[in-house]
């Protein structure tokens, strides 16, 4: 198929991220949502790896699945921290057999109730970057905050991490966030460090105030007042609340393509409602 930094290359694209399903019924759920947001063409779709690694099964047979089914170019996530070198070697060498042209390395999680790595893991996503770098040809993502990564010690060290790990991969797809200004101002302090690697935004409709609450404490990130009282105020009406996630996202979207982002990343959730109601708002829908 395609290398992503082509696909940015051609104008803005639209892609969307899936989870790797758990159980029957998330299977049939995430079968029925690529269906539909599928007809949209996007660029690329991603599948998450899992915390610690726990869905690593199911990533690869989705990434097949979405590129063989329905003739999407699909990236795998692959997180590093739950794995020795040989393992992630083991997997980066299935992917690359597999002929994928993009990978996704992330840091990860330990798996819960374990606080040390294993014997020879990587401890940054740099290092496994830089590992899949000399094994194989593929692009390489890279994840980018924003807001800061929740682990940082400082504002400075963390845009200097941020930097050379961005510097080091062919393109980053950032957590999300709810204002414009946080990426205008991660780009602009990666220019002024030299680094000039594709950002793309990562979008979260929100349209669940529990989940999104949860997400953005997990990860240190600001919640809008504003966006909660829109929520809490549409009640428990699902059509109500997806209403106030796409409206939401949608302005914020334009706010991102007008400032130069070159695609958007649609975190579904492994729902297609809102994703499909965004994408066909903001134009990058060549149907």
């Amino acid at each position: 198929m395609t290398r992503i930094p082509q696909l940015l290359a051609a104008g803005p694209a639209l892609s969307f991220e899936f989870s790797a399903p758990r159980d029957p019924d998330g299977v049939r759920r995430l079968e029925r949502t690529l269906r539909r947001l599928a007809p949209l063409q996007p660029a690329f779709m991603s599948v998450t790896y899992g915390a610690g690694g726990a869905t690593r099964g199911p990533t690869r047979e989705w990434v097949a699945r979405i590129r063989n089914a329905f003739g999407v170019e699909a990236m795998p996530h692959l997180t590093c921290v739950a794995h020795t070198r040989d393992e992630v070697g083991a997997i980066v060498d299935q992917y690359a057999a597999d002929g994928i042209d993009n990978l996704l390395a992330l840091r990860g999680d330990l798996p819960q109730g374990s606080d040390e790595l294993p014997s020879g893991a990587f401890r940054y996503a740099r290092e496994l970057a830089a590992f899949v770098r000399e094994r194989t040809a593929m692009a390489i993502g890279v994840a980018a905050h924003p807001q800061g990564h929740p682990l940082a010690v400082s504002e400075a060290a963390d845009r200097e991490h941020q930097a050379a790990k961005i510097a080091a991969a062919d393109f980053a797809i950032t957590q999300f966030f709810f204002d414009a200004a946080h990426y205008e101002r991660f780009t602009e302090q990666m220019a002024a460090r030299g680094v000039h690697t594709p950002i793309i935004p990562g979008l979260m409709p929100p349209t669940n105030i529990n989940g999104i609450a949860r997400m953005s404490a997990l990860n240190g990130l600001e919640f809008p007042v504003s966006i909660r009282e829109r929520l809490e105020a549409a009640g428990e009406n699902p059509a109500a609340r997806r209403a106030v996630g796409v409206e939401f996202a949608v302005a914020l979207a334009q706010n991102l393509l007008n400032a130069g982002a070159p695609g958007l990343h649609i975190y579904t959730m492994n729902y297609s409602a809102a994703p499909q109601e965004i994408a066909q708002a903001i134009g990058l829908n060549p149907n």
